[in-house]
């Protein structure tokens, strides 16, 4: 059980100047990764805003401009795969800042471009830098924290929340304010580089150490590839359900347009704000306890709004359910994880690489579904994700048991 003061203990720390320098240090590094989450929520939330302009500056309609999206993910798969192994082998900070001044780049590139092959190029290369800023934050964390990375991993992911709930906000003004997306670009552009520069004045964090006896009980195959597999099974879920609940409602005529676009926004929303609540509950309770309570929560949230499928009630109360209970599960095992092995880069890097063939291949496979069985299949899909990943939970907890006290 930790400080459930822990937000004001880190904000008094920062402003006391009679800290020690090592606690310093690990709030400095902590504020740095916090921004560059805030970063990285911001990128994920700005194409589907901004799609439609992007296609007519290449002059491609949208089925055409919409392989934007599979190559950024393609991008981010490869960079986990990549950065993951180059943040156990060489200091960490470097290749966070780098990645921060390709996204920086990148968004000063991407309005500009007139051809669509060379936009797909750019997004490839962006995909690969976000990869690698969501790979080093959420391996240097624990290497920070050590067992006191809950509330902080937690606070990580929130800020993520924050920034891709604040996207379509900040492009929305921007465009409002100026007629044009490439002003909202580079006003990202612009937000990268404060994070980039903290971070060069700050020392990397080194990798947590173990002994050999030691790395063999945390290092076990099968425990890594349940994580991979409930990483997969979760962001498949978490990503169905926010990127297909407005068809699911507009074609079950439960709404029309715009209800469908404030029930996604509710579901974000609650998804923020359940981050932000789960960071003091990870002070007082277990990762497992947590990572039950939310996964049956969702679960029994998902099947509310099956069995109540007419009312547009119970669709509301279901899906803001959903986002809350959903918001924790991703930070809360990555903090699991970090309790039951030794998290090297190369882990950090295959536990994203199944979070993001899951985002990838079950939005898809929805898509091939919806048109010839119905928009119910959306709601079956989630159902069965989150009902495999209880059982992919059960095989964590009872694998590889850490037997070191650290």
């Amino acid at each position: 059980m930790g400080n459930p003061f822990w937000f004001s203990n880190f904000m008094t720390s920062i402003a006391s100047p009679h800290i020690d320098t090592t606690q310093s240090r690990k709030i400095s590094k902590t504020a740095a990764y916090y921004y560059a989450f805030i970063i990285l929520g911001l990128v994920t939330g700005v194409f589907g805003p901004t799609i439609n302009d992007l296609a007519r500056h290449t002059q491609s309609n949208l089925s055409e401009i919409s392989i934007i999206f599979a190559v950024r993910s393609f991008g981010y798969l490869v960079g986990s795969l990549l950065s993951g192994r180059l943040f156990d082998r060489v200091r960490g900070h470097p290749l966070i800042v780098g990645a921060l001044i390709v996204t920086a780049l990148a968004f000063v590139l991407i309005p500009l471009i007139p051809l669509l092959w060379l936009l797909t190029l750019v997004v490839f290369l962006l995909g690969l830098a976000e990869s690698s800023i969501d790979v080093g934050c959420n391996s240097l964390l624990p290497w920070v924290h050590g067992d006191k990375v809950g509330p902080f991993m937690n606070g990580l992911h929130f800020f993520f929340g924050v920034g891709a709930f604040l996207s379509p906000m900040v492009v929305a003004q921007v465009v409002l304010s100026t007629g044009e997306i490439v002003w909202a670009y580079w006003f990202l552009a612009v937000a990268a580089l404060p994070s980039a520069l903290w971070l060069t004045r700050l020392p990397s964090p080194s990798p947590q150490k173990h002994s050999q006896e030691n790395v063999v009980v945390r290092v076990n195959k099968l425990l890594v590839a349940a994580t991979v597999a409930f990483f997969f099974l979760y962001v498949s879920a978490e990503i169905t359900y926010g990127n297909w609940i407005f068809t699911y409602a507009t074609r079950l005529n439960l709404g029309d347009s715009t209800m469908a676009a404030l029930l996604t926004s509710a579901f974000w929303g609650a998804f923020t704000v359940g981050r932000l609540i789960g960071v003091p509950l990870s002070t007082r309770f277990k990762p497992t306890t947590i990572l039950m309570i939310d996964l049956l929560g969702a679960t029994a949230s998902v099947i509310g709004v099956m069995l109540f499928s007419q009312s547009i009630v119970a669709l509301w109360l279901g899906t803001i359910a959903t986002g809350a209970f959903m918001a924790s599960i991703f930070p809360t095992m990555l903090t699991l994880a970090a309790r039951k092995m030794n998290i090297t880069g190369e882990i950090t890097g295959w536990f994203l690489v199944g979070g993001g063939a899951g985002a990838m291949f079950t939005p898809w496979l929805i898509g091939q579904l919806i048109e010839p069985v119905g928009a119910q299949i959306t709601m079956v899909i989630v159902l069965a994700s989150l009902v495999v990943t209880l059982g992919a939970l059960g095989v964590i907890v009872n694998t590889g048991r850490s037997r070191v006290k650290r």
